[in-house]
């Protein structure tokens, strides 16, 4: 009988706070009815907020607002963004501007609208979710500074779980929640955006965490630690450029000491091909550009040889660093149609091929069928690290100065200088990586 009274007094309890959530108004704050009528009307997706976790603190913050193709971005009042379980809420410090913003803002990739963009962040935890995990809150307790992957995995999907499965870290960089959510849909995992304008409560979805606002929310797995002797600015490359080249050079490339290797490609993701490269011992390491400004930075990073692509031939010329055979591994990182026939023609027999620059929706890349199966050639895709075993590890090479992010970061921008940071980003005037201070 003690049973019986318990549950149904557990079962009153949670109507009580159902009708609670969805009939109490707190002053500035959207209803639930008022969410689920946004989301209905927001391209048939279908969401509703009741449970959404509301705290003290402060009570709104800015963020640098997308609303459509090639407009401007405006900066908007938010209510404080609120985490749910397994999430933690950073205050943001610095946030990198990257080629795949920009392909969202010109319309190139289809994402949802509004949004804020920005996946490249640092800062400082603030709070956690409701239940979450005691392992995270102790990993990550409040005032703890961290740096976050764009990479968001659950932890429990098919291809994050295979780490239970065969006895290894998973493969993060193929999450599906993170595909079919974050991606596809600009919301975190429960198929809800954790972003709301100030007054009218309207959702904005999310690019990644949605880097580019004073908070932010991140699902805990796609954190990791930032040690104090590391700087913020500097280090929110590591949560992007540095963790794209990684999971190429790591995982798709599996570059070892003394491969040869060119990078296709000399910007933010490219230059930081070229230091991990020589990270992993590679021998000769060619970068081809069409800036000579890029090319002699290259040098900084690591390259052994530069290729301007605008005045020789860089297939041809490749071909005759390496002794006529091609590098063993080659790297596009532009994503254009016309380099990624470069990257496959470069490298020797039995080579790997690797693209990692995202282009144009729909855009087709061409390959000599024959060549490609005579020689053994590998072309492989490469969009990512993984964010709870490769981010880790970039935090360490860059603690020990293998990773130089000094030389990585080439232009600092205030949080209102957002749209000259992506104009020059458009312009190619970024040599290296541009971040966004927003402390």
């Amino acid at each position: 009988m003690a049973f019986c009274r318990s549950s149904l007094l557990l079962r009153k309890a949670r109507a009580a706070a159902l009708r609670f959530s969805c009939t109490s108004r707190i002053e500035g704050y959207p209803t639930c009815s008022d969410r689920r009528r946004w989301y209905s009307s927001s391209e048939g997706t279908t969401m509703t907020a009741s449970g959404y976790h509301v705290s003290s603190g402060p009570s709104h913050m800015k963020g640098a607002v997308f609303w459509e193709a090639n407009k401007p971005i405006t900066f908007e009042d938010f209510e404080m963004p609120r985490p749910k379980a397994n999430e933690v809420l950073v205050k943001t410090k610095a946030c990198g501007v990257c080629h795949s913003d920009l392909h969202v803002m010109k319309g190139e990739i289809p994402f949802p609208t509004p949004c804020v963009v920005g996946h490249e962040i640092t800062g400082e935890v603030v709070e956690h979710g409701p239940l979450s995990d005691s392992k995270i809150i102790e990993r990550f307790p409040v005032g703890s500074q961290v740096v976050g992957a764009f990479i968001m995995p659950c932890g429990s999907c098919f291809f994050c779980s295979k780490a239970r499965i065969l006895s290894y870290d998973g493969q993060d960089d193929l999450c599906e929640s993170f595909f079919a959510h974050n991606r596809a849909k600009g919301t975190l995992y429960d198929g809800e955006t954790r972003l709301f304008l100030r007054g009218s409560g309207k959702p904005v979805y999310m690019y990644s965490m949605g880097g580019l606002a004073e908070f932010c929310v991140v699902p805990a797995h796609g954190l990791t630690s930032l040690p104090n002797t590391l700087p913020y600015t500097e280090s929110a490359v590591l949560g992007c450029a540095v963790f794209t080249a990684y999971g190429a050079m790591a995982h798709a490339a599996q570059v070892r000491p003394g491969d040869s290797v060119a990078v296709i490609g000399i910007g933010g993701v490219g230059s930081s091909c070229l230091q991990i490269a020589k990270a992993f011992g590679a021998s000769d390491i060619i970068a081809v550009d069409v800036q000579e400004e890029k090319l002699q930075k290259a040098k900084m990073f690591g390259a052994t040889h530069a290729i301007n692509s605008r005045k020789e031939d860089a297939v041809t010329k490749i071909k005759e660093i390496t002794g006529g055979r091609g590098v063993d591994v080659a790297v596009e990182a532009l994503g254009r149609p016309q380099t990624f026939s470069q990257c496959v023609q470069s490298v020797q027999d039995g080579g790997k091929a690797v693209m990692i620059g995202l282009t144009l929706s729909g855009a087709k890349g061409e390959v000599d069928i024959n060549h490609l199966v005579r020689k053994q050639i590998k072309v492989i895709g490469s969009y990512g690290g993984r964010a709870r075993q490769d981010l880790p590890k970039l935090v360490k090479l860059a603690e020990k100065g293998t990773f130089n992010l000094q030389a990585a970061v080439s232009r600092k921008y205030k949080f209102d200088e957002v749209e000259e940071a992506y104009k020059n980003l458009d312009q190619g005037s970024i040599v290296g990586r541009g971040v966004v201070e927003i402390m």
